[in-house]
């Protein structure tokens, strides 16, 4: 009798976890985030395809294309129509990304997924998270989906290559706003020069707990500390942000500004962001 008691449990237990609704979080107090902006071309085959505020990019290859970060739930259609704009088929999505397993930043990501049959990859951190819809967040109580979960289709390390077509991107592991937040460095070119990119996800202290009573998440502190360190000495051309306010979109591009890669070649406002981001944790750290 053992045997069928435990099989009715599991299934009761499976029924239970898919029974959970997905309850995405209020975006009122951010307007910016569901705020349309027409999409452009940054640099070469990099395109923005975002919010005002929540950076979503494309990445056209010789063997598709990469899509990273989808916004909130609502976005799907934005996104998609902004594709679009460009010239490009949403069906020519092969790899889909994520700088951090947010529902702002993952909102519209299972729906892509389900129309493109792209490959979702994750850092390792954040591969519970994006599989369960936000259920294992270590800044939430765990009582409810933020997201659609997505199913995970390869994890990611520190310093993995990510290879389409004629691109390759390396994945640098950032953690420390989520558990598998993460950057990715790559290289493209236009008709006159070479462009080392960074698409950085700024390491923003999110909690208001202490670092010492986060149970779910006892490295947390000492995660921080290295991501802070190891984005003090990347080297790039330009860099951009998975918020558009991070990395100052609006100013540097208005609709219909023509094509300017260099306005996003602003180092200095990275560098002194870091800078800002190590005196919040220090003065966190000096708290506890």
């Amino acid at each position: 009798m053992k045997r069928p008691l435990l099989l009715l449990f599991f299934l009761c237990s499976v029924l239970i976890v898919h029974a959970q609704k997905v309850l995405e979080p209020s975006a009122e107090k951010h307007p910016e985030w569901t705020r349309p902006f027409p999409p452009f071309q940054i640099a070469g085959n990099l395109y923005y395809v975002g919010t005002a505020d929540l950076a979503c990019y494309l990445i056209t290859t010789s063997g598709g294309n990469i899509l990273i970060n989808t916004g909130l739930r609502s976005s799907e259609p934005q996104i998609i129509a902004n594709i679009r704009t460009l010239g490009f088929r949403v069906s020519d999505t092969k790899i889909l990304l994520t700088t951090q397993a947010h529902f702002d930043h993952l909102g519209a990501m299972a729906a892509i997924k389900k129309i493109t049959k792209a490959k979702m990859m994750v850092d390792e951190g954040d591969a519970a998270v994006v599989a369960d819809g936000g259920l294992s967040d270590y800044d939430l109580k765990g009582d409810v989906r933020t997201f659609t979960p997505i199913k995970v289709d390869r994890i990611l390390h520190n310093g993995d290559s990510i290879k389409l077509g004629n691109m390759k991107l390396t994945v640098l592991h950032h953690p420390g706003h989520t558990k598998g937040s993460c950057s990715y460095l790559f290289d493209i070119k236009d008709n006159t020069r070479n462009y080392r990119v960074l698409i950085a996800n700024m390491p923003t202290i999110v909690t208001d707990k202490k670092f010492s009573n986060i149970p779910s998440y006892p490295g947390i502190a000492e995660d921080y500390a290295y991501t802070l360190k190891a984005m003090k000495n990347l080297t790039f051309d330009i860099w951009l942000a998975s918020h558009g306010a991070q990395f100052d979109l609006i100013n540097k591009h208005k609709p219909g500004s023509p094509y300017d890669p260099a306005v996003f070649a602003d180092k200095k406002n990275y560098y002194d962001q870091i800078d800002e981001l190590q005196t919040e944790y220090d003065k966190k750290i000096a708290a506890e």
